[in-house]
């Protein structure tokens, strides 16, 4: 059967910026470590929202190579809310058919509990195949082209994707920033070359079902062209 012209207009492959962590803490006399928790558990909302609204692949920016910058005490924070999270969620994740997948390098300075962790879930939940949950970690936009570009011996772009952290992700169709930012912050430069954005002003805690729905909808009403024209 054909794809209907809803079904074509509907986002399958989402990445998502989350900004605005330290803001909401910040408006609320709590700690930036209160906020980044704040975030995570939106995260796993706002994932089974993707499911219910037929998202097939998501991708939320969890720690860019350039967070290791950040204050010791954040930094430190940051791991271990990782670390938490990927021990609590994994297992719940895996009876929901969720497939984990962790993007970025896995040298140092990355712990290698954290390294062991990302194997463990991954493995346990390979099988799965009701939306594929993509997570950069220790992950850079140039750090991946950089790196893929150490072993490219080839001459195409679909080559030359074979050497990106996960050949297997589709392109993004829909990037969304929260916070009212309207940048890439070195977020899957290869990957979204032609992919739609949208802003949202919600700082990511606040970032909800409606504000989701919301972004969905204004991908829905553009019309992409991928460099041509359309009529």
């Amino acid at each position: 059967m054909a794809p209907s012209e809803a079904d074509e207009a509907r986002a399958r492959y989402v990445a998502i910026i989350t900004d605005g962590n330290g803001r909401w803490a910040e408006q609320r006399g709590l700690s930036v470590t209160d906020g980044h928790r704040a975030g995570a558990e939106n995260v796993k909302a706002r994932l089974r929202d993707a499911v219910d609204l037929g998202v097939q692949e998501l991708t939320i920016y969890a720690f860019s190579t350039e967070n290791w910058s950040r204050s010791l005490e954040e930094v430190k924070a940051l791991v271990r809310m990782f670390a938490e999270y990927i021990d609590r969620e994994s297992p719940e994740l895996h009876e929901e058919g969720v497939r984990l997948r962790f993007i970025g390098r896995r040298d140092a300075p990355m712990p290698d509990e954290i390294v062991d962790r990302m194997q463990w879930a991954e493995e346990l939940t390979a099988g799965n195949d009701r939306i594929t949950f993509f997570i950069p970690f220790n992950y850079g936009g140039r750090a991946e082209i950089v790196d893929a570009a150490r072993s490219f011996t080839g001459t195409t772009e679909e080559e030359f994707r074979d050497h990106l952290y996960a050949p297997d992700m589709h392109d993004p169709e829909l990037v969304i920033r929260t916070s009212g930012e309207q940048r890439l912050s070195n977020y899957l430069l290869w990957q979204t070359a032609y992919s739609e954005f949208v802003s949202r002003e919600e700082l990511w805690p606040d970032f909800d079902r409606a504000a989701f729905e919301a972004a969905l909808a204004e991908y829905a009403t553009r019309r992409r062209r991928f460099g041509g024209r359309v009529a």
